[in-house]
Formats: C-alpha cells, sequence, structure tokens
C-alpha cells in the first residue's frame, strides 16, 4: 500500500502544484480568517483538487486539511491524510513566489510519508519512514555545520504575533546575535525542507497546526535532522512549537532560544 500512497500523493502535489502556479499572477480573492490569517480561492481549489483526487483512490481515509476542515469519513481508522493545499497564504496573496502544497500521509499515529511540493521551483521533497529523504528523486541529507556561529536559520512569525510579541521578538534578538544570518521566508513546510536538504541549518516557529509540520517533519527526519520543541522536548503535531535542526546545531539553538 505505501507505494501506492506515494504514487498517489506525489502526482495529486503536482497537480495542486500546477493550479497554484496557474493561478499564481492573477488576481486573488482574498478572504480574511483571523486578523492577519488570509485565504485565497487557491487555497480551497487546491484543497478541492486533492481531497478529490485521494479519496478516488483511498475512499476509507479521512482528511485533515487546512480550509474546511474534515470532510468525510470522519471516524475511519484506515489512514489519515494530513493536507496544507497552499502553505504560504500571505506570499502567495502579495505575488511573492514563496509557498508550497503539503500532503502527508498517517498511518496507526504516525506519519509514515510525506511529500512538499514548491511549484514555482518544480522541487519536489518527499520522504517516506525509515527508507529516506528525497529532493526530485534525489538523496538529501542535513548540513554539516556544527557551529551557531556559522548557522543559517530559518524561522516564521504566527498570525497571533501580536499577543506575544514580546517573547517571540526576544528569540528572534538571541537568534540573530548568535548566527551568521536569520531568513524568515514565510512557508513553515518549504523551511523544513531546507533544513533536511542543507539549505538551512536550523529552523524554529511556534503556533503551528498539524498540516504545517506533518510533512516536513518527516523530511527533516529521514534526511538526518533533528526535531524538538523549545524546551527539548518531544515533538507531536499538536505541539506548541518546534525546533529542526542538524542534529549538532541542536543544542546551541535550543539554548538560544530560552528567555
Amino acid at each position: 500500500m505505501l507505494k501506492q500512497i506515494q504514487q498517489e500523493a506525489r502526482q495529486t502535489a503536482l497537480a495542486a502544484g500546477a493550479l497554484l502556479r496557474q493561478n499564481f499572477s492573477g488576481p486573488h480573492q482574498v478572504q480574511l480568517k483571523g486578523r492577519h490569517d488570509p485565504v485565497t480561492e487557491s487555497d480551497f481549489q487546491s484543497q478541492q483538487l486533492i481531497i478529490q483526487n485521494l479519496s478516488r483512490g483511498f475512499p476509507n481515509h479521512r482528511f485533515l486539511a487546512e480550509e474546511t476542515g474534515t470532510p468525510e469519513n470522519q471516524n475511519s481508522s484506515d489512514g489519515c491524510w494530513i493536507i496544507d493545499p497552499l502553505d504560504g497564504t500571505v506570499n502567495f496573496a502579495h505575488n511573492f513566489p514563496m509557498f508550497c502544497v503539503s500532503i502527508a500521509f498517517q498511518w496507526q499515529g504516525e506519519v509514515v510519508y510525506g511529500v512538499v511540493y514548491d511549484p514555482m521551483r518544480e522541487e519536489l521533497f518527499e520522504a517516506l519512514q525509515g527508507r529516506g529523504a528525497w529532493l526530485n528523486q534525489q538523496p538529501v541529507k542535513i548540513s554539516e555545520v556544527n557551529d551557531l556561529d556559522q548557522a543559517l536559520v530559518a524561522t516564521g512569525f504566527p498570525y497571533t504575533v501580536i499577543d506575544h510579541l514580546d517573547a517571540t521578538m526576544q528569540r528572534f534578538a538571541n537568534m540573530v546575535a548568535r548566527t551568521q544570518g536569520v531568513r524568515r521566508p514565510g512557508s513553515a513546510a518549504l523551511d523544513l525542507c531546507y533544513v533536511a536538504a542543507g539549505r538551512f541549518d536550523g529552523f524554529w516557529e511556534e503556533a503551528l497546526k498539524p498540516w504545517d509540520t506533518a510533512a516536513g517533519v518527516l523530511i527533516v527526519q529521514e534526511a538526518g535532522g533533528h526535531i524538538s520543541t523549545f524546551d527539548g522536548s518531544s515533538f507531536n503535531l499538536y505541539s506548541s512549537n518546534v525546533v529542526a535542526s542538524n542534529v549538532l546545531l541542536h543544542d546551541q539553538i535550543l539554548v538560544a532560544l530560552r528567555i
């Protein structure tokens, strides 16, 4: 079954990405779910495409998706697809080409497959539990930077950042002072994939949802990276924050995030 999961999810991610790429330059219909939390017509179109495609091949599976929630067969125990149809909606709405499609498959409580597709760069990241991680079907691995002073790291700010701005900015300032550089691209799924590919040496963010992290976390782990929460505890999809690193820097990052 896992081979079919991979094939169907990969093709679905490519199809959803093609839709987003086609819609990217056109005018966007933007609604606000919260003060700084937009959703576009493309979020909904991409999600509909993904759910329809996967439902045909796996009619007994359920879905956990960012827009509109779980549609049908939500009591099924056969497996769960965790979907972000457009990760980086703020970027997309402003015609900033940094966004992706993220799809993960969870079986018996564990994410066993994840795919993240960046349609603007045509980069498809994926991982199978216990079998490795790939970029466009070529193996990827984490970086070997072992000194935080030489590290390039990434972060993101939650839509609710204004509610705890001081703490968020203190962590950000700590990392700016201790690293070679900090980037804030605006797509957590891609940030995680960039850690897996050795482009970033570490990543941290708070207030993410399962659809933001499910695929990317598996890709980091299968590329040899390490995942935890800010205090070093084990991460799960409902944790309130996440740290990803190349292992060598993990303890240094955790120290820098203490406030």
